[in-house]
């Protein structure tokens, strides 16, 4: 069978069956027969799209840029919650990361926890969030890396017990922004210490223009934003074409 370019496949879970999405009529049917080959190669564009989409809206609709290239998404992300959002935003990231089987995620506090809470409970395991510096009720041996942080322009230590990422975990990273990637590249060492594997990082908002996505890209490392912006100005701002 061949696909037609203009068509574009998702599969409904539980039922083998195909869901084709037809844009030119904007409207979809069913089939039994598609190939199995094929869904691979167009089910995660088609589900990137319908991700990134949600969040391009809402950044436009409630994002602000700041001077010094900080966006502020206070209202609905990282100070203030829009808490239905937040459940699409974990139901995301699960549906993109589900055939990777993570058994952790891990992020850092404290903007990336709502993320990661709510992706895991989603997929039903357990966050794990790294420490900004080792405090009274993290004890024993730890795992610890120096991040430098772009929006308050410092360095801190992340910290996580040991006890909490074993050698046989597949973690996932979460975060609200990737931008230079420091946070994560000290993430990505910290599960390299405890022996285990980094099998993605979902991010809320890559901001490509800081380069921090394709490093870690360059490494094999699969990185899936819910929106990726490719530059932003104090008026506009321009959404990558993935």
């Amino acid at each position: 069978m061949f696909l037609p370019r203009r068509l574009v496949a998702a599969t409904i879970k539980n039922h083998k069956l195909s869901l084709i999405y037809v844009p030119e009529r904007d409207s979809f049917f069913f089939s039994k027969r598609f190939p199995r080959r094929l869904l691979k190669a167009v089910i995660i564009p088609f589900r990137k799209v319908l991700h990134m989409r949600a969040m391009e809206e809402k950044i436009r609709s409630e994002g602000t840029v700041l001077p010094g290239g900080i966006l502020k998404v206070g209202s609905f992300l990282n100070q203030q919650i829009d808490s239905v959002f937040l459940k699409e935003i974990g139901e995301e990231i699960s549906d993109l990361f589900a055939d990777e089987h993570p058994t952790k995620l891990l992020t850092i506090e404290s903007s990336g926890i709502a993320i990661a809470a709510a992706a895991g409970m989603i997929m039903d395991i357990p966050v794990v969030f790294a420490k900004k510096h080792k405090t009274s009720n993290v004890d024993g041996e730890i795992y610890s890396a120096e991040i430098h942080s772009f929006t308050h322009g410092n360095d801190y230590q992340a910290v996580v017990s040991r006890d909490y990422l074993l050698p046989d975990d597949r973690v996932l990273l979460i975060d609200d922004f990737l931008a230079s990637g420091n946070a994560l590249e000290g993430l990505v060492k910290i599960v390299s210490m405890a022996g285990a594997e980094v099998v993605g990082a979902a991010v809320a908002i890559e901001k490509k223009f800081q380069g921090g996505g394709d490093k870690l890209r360059s490494r094999g490392i699969r990185v899936e934003p819910l929106a990726c912006i490719d530059s932003m100005t104090d008026s506009d701002i321009t959404f990558c074409h993935l």
